[in-house]
């Protein structure tokens, strides 16, 4: 959770910035709404702070913590820039650049900057050393994770660090390891942590049989760490593109100049897109910029000037053009050097294929469907966003979800003649070859061998399959679902 919004730094007032007092108030009001993870006013608040202080590093940090609990990466990339622009150098901006910086791929960059705040020992030491050690554990760097927690220091009397404890136990003392993890999602923690712990705890469950067990600690850290999701909005936006979708006679023109090198994938999480990504990204002409915001705030932007989901066709072209060199300038920043496509991997995108097709015509995407309990069950046994996936709580509501992405994501891509190939994850598994043949002809780049050892790649992931990509291609999850059969009520009959 951000800790408390300092006013000003030594660096501050080097540099002849000096905030007034009567802006305490809104910097109060705004760290009360984020303790209380209420980003939406948060935003409300963060923004008219920035309107009204926009030479005012501390609100513009303000602002790039609202975006970072959002989720919307770029655009808390460029608040934290033009924080430290204006001449903020507290140390609370100097951890959350490394946040974003990890979260935008970027991990090098992130370790470097979180060492440096805890050799200096700032006054955020324990915040950013538990940053330090949640990177090192995403990097997949154990080995540094293990020798930050033997090395000892203030941050381990945090109760919190008993989950990066519990990392580095988990090889000798596995079962302790569970018991402990199970405790902290079972107590008194912040949310937040209870929820690391659990999803961790039921990860190692699943993996050594106890699927009973592991079911019951989702359900409860789910009903005890979740936040409040409209699911009927969100189907009834579904219904609602769907039913304008079939009333179309023939794709809509676009509101944009046609663009080239522009790929995403089109699936439900957990139902291989990571694994699609990290194939494509071995390519040296194709460059996976990870779970991109772009499209999701393309589409905000568009109910925000009332064009959806119906009058996308009616949008300015200026304002499309807007929109368009936003999203593409944003996938610049992760665009591997020598790529000529950028593959997004945006779970999102189903959602809003009207804005890719008006927006973006000329994008390529990739869709993936899986056998939907395995999807499910893979969804309902992980740690999503409780606020962005909230809808991922039971395997009802999962359910309805997937249902609904089942019927909108073809017939909009169809409809909307989005250029697109169509997989199903099993098959990809069982014939990798033949499907990226078929992905590699819709971008019209060459073979590449490389395409066929993800587990090669490099790349830090930041997804929930963080450590599954380190392996090779193989079908240890197809069929998954099975060890909890007993859990899928005659509504999942003919799935």
């Amino acid at each position: 959770m951000p800790r408390r919004l300092r006013l000003a730094s030594n660096a501050d007032e080097k540099s002849g910035y000096s905030p007034p007092v009567t802006r305490t108030s809104e910097i109060d009001r705004l760290q009360v709404l984020l303790a209380a993870r209420d980003f939406g006013a948060a935003l409300d608040v963060a923004t008219k702070l920035t309107r009204a202080r926009p030479r005012d590093p501390g609100a513009w940090l303000g602002l790039a913590r609202v975006q970072f609990g959002l989720g919307r990466l770029r655009a808390a990339d460029e608040a934290i820039d033009r924080a430290i622009a204006l001449g903020g150098r507290t140390s609370d901006i100097q951890m959350l650049r490394a946040l974003v910086d990890h979260r935008l791929g970027r991990s090098d960059a992130a370790i470097a900057r979180l060492r440096g705040i805890t050799e200096r020992n700032a006054g955020n030491v324990t915040e950013a050393t538990m940053a330090l050690a949640e990177v090192l554990h995403r990097a997949n760097r154990r080995e540094e994770l293990r020798m930050l927690v033997e090395a000892g220091g203030p941050w381990l009397e945090d109760p919190r660090s008993a989950v990066f404890v519990a990392r580095v136990t988990a090889a000798g003392d596995r079962a302790g390891t569970i018991a402990r993890l199970e405790s902290i999602a079972r107590g008194s923690l912040p949310p937040t942590v209870r929820r690391i712990a659990g999803f961790d705890a039921v990860r190692m469950l699943d993996a050594d049989g106890q699927y009973r067990r592991a079911f019951d600690l989702a359900t409860h850290v789910h009903a005890t760490t979740g936040s409040p999701f409209d699911l009927g909005g969100l189907l009834d936006d579904a219904a609602r593109q769907a039913a304008n979708l079939g009333r179309l006679t023939s794709p809509p023109p676009a509101r944009a100049p046609t663009v080239h090198g522009v790929s995403l994938v089109v699936g439900m999480p957990r139902s291989g897109t990571t694994l699609v990504e990290q194939m494509l990204d071995r390519h040296p002409l194709i460059g996976g910029i990870g779970e991109y915001d772009g499209i999701h705030s393309l589409g905000e932007a568009l109910v925000g000037l009332g064009a959806w989901p119906g009058e996308i066709g009616v949008v300015a072209a200026d304002e499309a053009r807007r929109l368009q060199e936003s999203y593409l300038a944003g996938a610049q920043v992760t665009r591997r050097a020598g790529a000529e496509w950028t593959f997004d991997k945006s779970l999102h995108t189903w959602r809003w294929l009207p804005a890719v097709a008006a927006v973006l015509p000329g994008a390529a995407c990739i869709r993936i469907e899986r056998d939907p309990r395995d999807t499910a069950i893979s969804l309902f046994l992980s740690n999503f966003h409780p606020q962005s996936f909230g809808w991922t709580r039971s395997l009802d509501s999962i359910r309805q979800v997937i249902a609904a992405e089942r019927v909108l994501a073809p017939r909009a891509l169809r409809a909307l003649g989005i250029p697109h190939v169509d997989l199903r994850y099993e098959e990809l598994v069982d014939r990798p070859r033949e499907h990226m043949e078929r992905i590699l002809g819709l971008l019209g780049v060459p073979w590449d061998d490389a395409v066929m050892t993800p587990e090669a790649n490099t790349r830090t992931v930041l997804t929930l399959s963080h450590e599954q990509v380190r392996r090779s291609i193989n079908r240890s999850s197809i069929g998954r679902w099975r060890n909890y059969e007993w859990a899928f009520d005659g509504a999942w009959q003919g799935s």
